[in-house]
């Protein structure tokens, strides 16, 4: 019985196609990866606590806060502003769920967005 081998992906497709991506697209693609990602760490899924990993969601709240960081002024405040929103409410929910929080400023993401207080 001889297998058939798996087909190879056509990347010259796949270039293809993520050529035809606007930037502004591809940043807010991630960043929401980012902030569900930092969902489940920090337990706010259906899942509850089965995924809860304050050190993994401290991680990506601070790649997230670095990523809208540095592309603020490469994206529209339409883009933006509901990312942000998004950000300072992850930076909460980390703050709320940690048994010693971090002081005001210290928190992950902090050093991008400024103290965060709740």
């Amino acid at each position: 019985m001889s297998e058939t081998p798996p087909e190879n992906p056509d990347f010259d497709s796949m270039t293809r196609d993520i050529a035809e991506v606007p930037a502004v697209e591809v940043i807010v693609t991630v960043a929401v990866n980012l902030m569900s990602a930092a969902a489940v760490k920090l337990g706010l899924t259906e899942e509850g606590n089965k995924y809860k990993d304050l050190d993994e969601a401290r991680k990506l709240v601070t790649a997230l806060a670095g990523l809208l960081d540095a592309s603020a002024t490469e994206i529209s405040s339409f883009h933006a502003a509901p990312l942000r929103d998004g950000l300072k409410s992850l930076q909460l929910a980390f703050r709320e769920a940690s048994l010693v929080p971090d002081e005001p400023g210290q928190g992950p993401g902090e050093k991008y967005t400024g103290p965060i207080y709740g």
